[in-house]
């Protein structure tokens, strides 16, 4: 089995609402094959020049290379690449998405895009500056600063949007349409419309993807039975094995007793290492 690692690093104060948490994953061999979950869209600097083949839920394969955006994803992630794997990468939070993409985001979900697509060679030699670090702190600050030089102030409108559909998510397993367009003040549609755009997904979409998502945290740190999770929202076990599936790519089983290398180190976490838990995926919550 190759060695595997992933080291996080927490955004600057300026850059929390835009950036959820920076990584360093590392593989070691000569080739790499791994499942990612169903996430947020992602920022990435392959710093080896190898390329790496994504296979999306909706069947497309593509090939990524250099810095790349992930765009968000609705189900498990099939990864390949030849090895040694050293890629730095930036989770983009849907206030991230806004200030620096802009574009809808559901004109990106399982799609791969070459960062001079997006930001025209705004990142021309930060992949030399990552690739000569070891320390993901340092690395973190590199590009940092460059995504600080990125952020679009007149789009930055949607903080309080964004806020109220997190809250909205985390507050119950099977959350309601209707309570969400009250609180934001907007009609269903307005609401679907932007959480379309900031977020790729309509909210109940959302809601099965990050629904799912915690409970396989929770399963995968063993800090909850497969009984506990029943309950947060699905209708029985085989909803909740479905779901799971779905948007990890893995059996309950699978997460709980045997679970992939890049599973377990996605899907687990440190309960001593005193770090927060980010309320909506359930994962270690870094902050600056």
């Amino acid at each position: 089995m190759p060695d595997t690692r992933l080291n996080h690093a927490a955004p600057e104060a300026d850059l929390v609402q835009y950036i959820s948490h920076f990584y360093l994953f590392e593989a070691d061999g000569p080739a790499f094959e791994g499942i990612e979950r169903a996430d947020r869209a992602q920022l990435r600097f392959r710093l080896n020049a190898i390329s790496a083949e994504y296979r999306f839920p909706d069947g497309s394969v593509q090939e990524a290379r250099g810095v790349h955006v992930v765009g968000p994803t609705t189900g498990a992630v099939k990864v390949r690449a030849n090895g040694p794997v050293r890629t730095f990468g930036a989770g983009i939070t849907p206030h991230g998405w806004s200030a620096l993409i802009g574009a809808g985001a559901s004109t990106m979900v399982n799609r791969v895009f070459h960062a001079d697509e997006l930001f025209a060679g705004a990142f021309d030699g930060t992949i030399e500056r990552l690739a000569v670090e070891t320390d993901v702190d340092a690395m973190a600050g590199i590009a940092g600063k460059v995504i600080g030089g990125l952020i679009n102030h007149e789009h930055c409108g949607s903080h309080d949007f964004v806020r109220a559909v997190d809250a909205w998510l985390i507050g119950s397993g099977s959350p309601s349409l209707g309570d969400l367009a009250r609180q934001t003040r907007l009609s269903r549609r307005q609401v679907e419309r932007k959480c379309n755009a900031l977020y790729g997904a309509p909210p109940k979409m959302l809601a099965r993807k990050y629904r799912a998502l915690r409970a396989a945290v929770a399963l995968g740190s063993g800090t909850a039975s497969l009984d506990d999770v029943i309950d947060r929202g699905f209708y029985d076990q085989s909803h909740l094995i479905r779901e799971i599936k779905h948007f990890t790519g893995l059996t309950p089983r699978q997460i709980s007793n045997d679970p992939p290398l890049l599973a377990r180190l996605s899907l687990g976490r440190d309960e001593a290492s005193g770090d927060p838990l980010d309320p909506l995926t359930g994962d270690v919550r870094l902050t600056g």
